[in-house]
């Protein structure tokens, strides 16, 4: 605001200056008016007062037509012909109208009619400070060697200003800088021209660059200036060697590193520029071959890499010298030394050596026995070297570290049995600390040496043997064998028969046995009749040192043969053959039971399995005979032209394979009733009484078995809970009576049990499983007794039926009477 105000100050005292001038000129001579205006005023500014300045009538300049009729630049100036005021029209700008220095004149011509004047106006633009000085360039750039000496002159640009006068450039100023000077010199145009003068010696590795900044100042108010950027580049010239980044470089390298693996780079500076600071890489003069030949250097860049192996085993470390030269003339060089130490890699397995005392050990070694020696090693180092041993699992072996590093002994831990294992594989895996670990495996074998530590085992204690009766004497009978854990000589088994003291029960004594394959023999011939069961012992024995048995009990169970013909029973005469008389009346109905024919077969089973048929009859028509129950019935009632006697040939046959058979003669006499009815009463009344005094007996009898069967009940039951073992009592008799001599007896074999249907058979006859056409398989109930329980029953038993024969063998006519009963009253009940 202060800047504009005098700036308008200045105007008016100037065109007021001019105006007086003017009219002085004008009263000296009326040709001519000159005004002074300065440039860069603004549109509308009054210049002067023409019409007043002329000494025209201002009201008549409309009529007269006063006007600017002339001059090239006439439009920068116009007149008010309402007040003759001369006024700038357009923008002055005194550097586009006028060129130079010397003085800007505008010429204008002003016409006015009536009477025609034409008046000369002249008006002189003066300059203004609207101008600032300028340089052609804004940038200068300069090359100077960094040799180059000091007090070496550069000339620079002048600098140029529109504005004249005292507004043009005065002088010129240089920043400020450690190595140049400014030097001004007039020329012969009266122009100020700059130089750049070196006052101090240039270092390109120093500064490469020197950036200053010339100034060009005018002698305005305010003064105005123009800038001149000057860049120095400083050339290089072949002053320094390659240095390197480190005298002496240590890395770390991995073992086994992958070829082309790159290890590090080689880093020299070169503070000179251009070839003289470019480096290349070249081994020392002394490098061994071996380095050459496993790491490459890459000449260009420093780069160094890995072309074969590193084997921390081998070398631990490595120096390298590297001579770092650049391309300069001459080339200068240094060395630089790289130091490369091997990282241990876990790359080699742990090694493992035995050292065996024996490869056999006897199982009935000591806990802790040693069987060999183990030593481990591994080529690494440190904690990649350190090796930890364990052997597979389940075996009865352990390390034991010896004081000495890396040795082990190879112990037993456990006792040993061969009969268990008799080899056994031991795995020794030796492992190494490394990250990741390696392990290495060796397999030793190790054989278990047997002792003789078993007794020979026979498969079940004790063994059956079912012997047909009337086997031929000195025929094989049957084997046993043994079989022992042990092995060689310890397992070589001999059998032998334990013989008893030569009482007569010992059956022993007629029993063979082959030594060396156990194949019994027996002397003599048994029947089933008179020997149904009975046991020996066999001893088998090794040959180890010292010696061990056992034994095993053979049961021997003789099976029944049909060599026993049926005997009859009834009936029988008084000189003992089967012959008996029948006296019926004549006049019974149909069905009447004549009598029975009773017989009995020492054999059982089929063998012992009774069945009747009439082989003679004199009249068929009469009587009948039921095969399986022997009574005679008739078949019609008699008539008066039947004969009044009639004789029955009965025949009576096993069911043996090769039936054996007896005949009875049965002699019915028909009689009067009278007579039949006399001999009847007198013949029931002897039976009846000797059947009564049976009969007596026969309930003290069965009421003896029944409190016996009771006792031997509950102490089956007890045994069966205490889990005894009954092998003597293999024979279970259950006779069902129904009126016939048919009964059925149970035996074990086994895990089952059979029952057997056939014909009676006196008391104390037994079967044994010879055949299974009458044998049917019935569950088994596992019942168990031992032998003394047995022996005090059958005791028992024995007691009573001496009693009860010793009381009633003078009632009973027939001697085979009463076993039958009894046997039938014990069976049924």
């Amino acid at each position: 605001m202060e800047a504009g105000g005098q700036r308008r100050g200045w105007e008016y005292w100037w065109i007021s200056l001019c105006f007086s001038l003017l009219v002085s000129l004008g009263q000296q001579g009326s040709a001519q008016i000159r005004y002074s205006v300065p440039e860069e005023v603004k549109e509308g500014s009054v210049v002067g007062n023409c019409a007043k300045d002329l000494g025209l009538d201002v009201s008549t300049l409309v009529e007269r037509r006063f006007r600017i009729v002339s001059g090239s630049n006439d439009a920068l100036f116009q007149v008010n012909q309402n007040n003759g005021i001369l006024y700038v029209d357009k923008h002055i700008d005194r550097e586009e109208v006028c060129d130079g220095n010397n003085a800007c004149l505008i010429n204008l011509k002003i016409v006015v009619e009536k009477p025609l004047e034409v008046h000369y106006v002249e008006v002189e633009i003066t300059d203004v400070n609207d101008h600032s000085p300028s340089f052609h360039d804004k940038d200068l750039f300069l090359e100077v060697w960094e040799n180059t000496v000091t007090g070496t002159r550069f000339e620079l640009q002048t600098a140029r200003d529109l504005d004249v006068g005292v507004n043009s450039v005065r002088f010129y100023q240089l920043s400020k800088n450690g190595h140049f000077d400014l030097e001004i010199k007039d020329s012969v145009y009266g122009d100020k021209i700059p130089f750049l003068v070196l006052q101090k010696p240039l270092d390109r590795e120093t500064t490469q660059i020197h950036r200053l900044l010339l100034t060009a100042v005018d002698g305005g108010s305010p003064p105005k200036s123009g800038i001149l950027n000057i860049t120095v580049f400083v050339l290089d010239v072949n002053d320094n060697r390659p240095i390197c980044s480190s005298d002496t470089l240590t890395i770390t390298l991995r073992e086994n590193a992958i070829i082309d693996t790159v290890v590090t780079i080689i880093n020299a500076s070169d503070a000179d520029n251009g070839p003289n600071g470019e480096v290349e890489y070249t081994y020392g003069r002394n490098t061994k071959p071996k380095i050459r030949e496993i790491f490459q250097l890459d000449q260009a860049t420093g780069e160094i890499r890995v072309k074969g192996l590193i084997d921390f085993e081998e070398n631990e470390i490595y120096s390298l010298i590297i001579r770092a030269s650049d391309k300069g003339l001459p080339p200068l060089n240094s060395d630089c030394q790289l130091i490369i130490k091997v990282e241990d890699v876990n790359d080699n397995k742990p090694e493992i050596q035995v050292t065996s005392l024996s490869n056999v050990i006897s199982e009935d070694a000591k806990i802790g026995t040693v069987i060999s020696l183990i030593s481990v090693s591994d080529k690494d180092s440190g904690i990649n070297g350190k090796v930890v041993c364990r052997l597979s699992d389940n075996v009865p072996f352990e390390l034991k570290p010896s004081v000495q590093d890396n040795m082990y002994s190879l112990v037993t831990k456990e006792r040993l049995d061969r009969e268990l294992v008799s080899e056994y594989d031991i795995k020794i895996t030796a492992t190494d600390l490394g990250n990741p670990s390696l392990s290495a495996y060796k397999t030793m074998i190790v054989q278990v040496s047997d002792v003789n530590d078993n007794i020979p085992e026979f498969p079940s204690n004790p063994l059956e043997l079912y012997l047909t009766e009337n086997n031929p004497p000195g025929a094989s009978i049957f084997s046993v064998s043994a079989s022992d854990k042990d092995i060689n000589e310890n397992a070589a088994i001999t059998y032998h028969i334990i013989r008893g003291g030569g009482t007569q029960n010992d059956m022993a004594s007629v029993m063979n046995i082959n030594s060396d394959t156990g194949v019994i023999h027996a002397l003599k011939s048994f029947d089933f009749e008179m020997i149904k069961t009975f046991q020996f012992h066999v001893l088998a024995k090794d040959s180890g040192s010292p010696s061990l048995s056992s034994n095993v009990t053979v049961n021997v169970f003789i099976l029944d043969q049909n060599d026993n013909v049926p005997v009859i029973l009834y009936p029988v005469s008084a000189n003992g053959s089967a012959e008996g008389m029948e006296e019926i009346p004549r006049n019974v109905n149909a069905g009447h039971l004549v009598t029975k024919v009773r017989a009995y077969d020492a054999d059982i089973g089929y063998n012992g399995w009774l069945l009747f048929s009439l082989q003679e009859v004199s009249d068929h028509s009469l009587f009948s005979l039921d095969r399986y129950t022997g009574q005679i019935r008739t078949l019609r009632s008699f008539t008066e032209t039947d004969e009044a006697q009639h004789k029955l040939l009965i025949l009576v046959k096993d069911n043996g394979n090769v039936s054996l058979s007896a005949t009875a003669t049965v002699i019915v006499k028909v009689v009067e009733p009278k007579e039949a009815f006399a001999a009847s009463d007198v013949k029931h009344a002897v039976k009846d009484e000797e059947e009564n005094d049976v009969t007596f007996y026969l309930i003290i009898t069965l009421g003896s078995v029944s409190v016996l069967f009771v006792i031997s009940i509950i102490v089956l039951i007890v045994m069966q809970c205490s889990k005894s073992t009954d092998y003597s009592s293999k024979y279970l008799q259950d006779t069902n009576y129904d009126g016939t001599l048919c009964h059925s007896i149970q035996y074990r074999s086994g895990d089952k049990r059979y029952m057997l249907v056939g014909p009676r058979m006196s008391i104390g006859s037994t079967i044994a499983p010879g055949s299974n056409r009458n044998t049917l398989v019935i569950p088994d109930r596992r019942r168990r007794d031992s032998g003394e329980v047995r022996l005090a029953i059958n005791f028992q038993f024995l007691v009573i039926y001496l009693f009860i024969k010793n009381k009633i063998k003078n009632k009973i006519k027939n001697p085979y009477i009463f076993p039958y009963k009894l046997h039938n009253m014990l069976s049924y009940n």
